[in-house]
């Protein structure tokens, strides 16, 4: 297991199954884990807590929020919210054929710019896949931990 004392995950999923299911994977690894329900208290939430990363479902009760915490997030005015890295796990491209990232060989586009987030996982992902995404993620944020933040000072 990686370092991830003190790293603190977002969990922005409707289905209190999943979002608990995803907690106990992520604290099962060491990391810190709030959640929220939807779109709204999820965005309460980022901007109370500061996560290091959100793990955020797309569809929830009124659609497509994921999308519009994207959005919110990405253009809030404190720039510490602005720059959470945010790692999209949904069931969306069960339901259509439009995808939301690019083809890993996909010559034009990056990841980032079909939607201004740092990973996708399509649902069902495993355990592994969860974690892996999520260290994957916050190793390319350089985040620290805050035992780590405070030893640069």
């Amino acid at each position: 297991m990686s370092e991830v004392s003190g790293k603190k995950v977002l969990v922005v999923e409707d289905d209190p199954d999943a979002a608990e299911t995803l907690q106990i994977v992520l604290e099962d690894e060491g990391y810190s884990v709030s959640r929220a329900a939807s779109a709204e208290e999820g965005l309460q939430k980022a901007r109370a807590e500061k996560p290091d990363v959100v793990l955020l479902d797309i569809m929830m009760p009124s659609g497509t929020e994921g999308f519009h915490f994207v959005w919110e997030l990405r253009k809030d005015a404190d720039e510490e919210c602005r720059n959470i890295p945010i790692i999209v796990l949904t069931a969306i491209h069960d339901k259509t054929w439009v995808r939301f990232y690019p083809q890993k060989d996909d010559p034009v586009y990056q990841p980032s710019e079909y939607l201004p987030v740092q990973g996708f996982l399509d649902k069902p992902a495993s355990s592994e896949q969860i974690v892996s995404k999520v260290e994957e993620v916050l190793a390319e944020a350089g985040t620290a931990s805050p035992e780590e933040k405070g030893s640069e000072s």
